[in-house]
Formats: C-alpha cells, sequence, structure tokens
C-alpha cells in the first residue's frame, strides 16, 4: 500500500509542478520525510492523510487508487492549463493597454515636436 501511495505522491507532485520541499512544507514535515513517503519507505503519510488530499486537490479514494487514473492527472493538468491560459489573457490586455498609451505618447511627441519648428 505504501508504494502505490507513493507512485501517487510523485505523480501528483509532478501534476503540481511542485517539487518534494513544496509539499513537505505545506504538510509541516520535512523534504526527506516527504521523500520518504514517496519512495513508499514511510507510513507516516497516514498522519498527513487529510493534508495531502488538501494540497493536491483530490479525494481520498483517488490518493489510494492502484492506479490514480488518466482522468484524475488529466483533470489536475487542466486546471493548470486553464490558470496557464487565464494568465496568458491578462498579460495579453495589459500588453495591449501600453501599446496604446505607447501610441498616444508618440503622438503627443510628435504635436510637441511640431510645435518646436
Amino acid at each position: 500500500m505504501n508504494i502505490i501511495i507513493g507512485n501517487n505522491l510523485k505523480m501528483l507532485r509532478k501534476a503540481k509542478n511542485m517539487s518534494q520541499e513544496e509539499v513537505a512544507d505545506h504538510l509541516n514535515i520535512s523534504q526527506s520525510a516527504y521523500a520518504r513517503m514517496e519512495r513508499g519507505e514511510s507510513t507516516s503519510c497516514a498522519i498527513h492523510f487529510n493534508k495531502i488530499c488538501q494540497v493536491f486537490e483530490i479525494t481520498p479514494e483517488d490518493l489510494v487508487k492502484k492506479e490514480l487514473g488518466i482522468a484524475t492527472y488529466e483533470s489536475l493538468m487542466n486546471t493548470e492549463r486553464q490558470t496557464e491560459i487565464a494568465m496568458i489573457s491578462i498579460y495579453r490586455k495589459i500588453i495591449k493597454k501600453y501599446e496604446l498609451e505607447i501610441e498616444d505618447l508618440k503622438t503627443i511627441i510628435k504635436y510637441l515636436n511640431k510645435g518646436k519648428n
């Protein structure tokens, strides 16, 4: 059972693009203690079971499944991808705003330079 949970922890962590240290920080344990959980060498995951499920946004059933499943993995990746798409959209709006401001400033500079001549 520890090997199954360990494999699932590793897959979930990678799907969330997190380091072992980041997950360990969420669980308030050392990175080496978390690494032992991923390798299936520790039973301390039972103590942190609920917190692990919260960190990875999964159900307890998902954590102990022999195969975590493509659907769970894809849902994690889709959430990450949706966040990425939303951020790109926001960045594009900001860039567009600055491009418009730059064009306005160019027009003002052009107008001011005409007044000097």
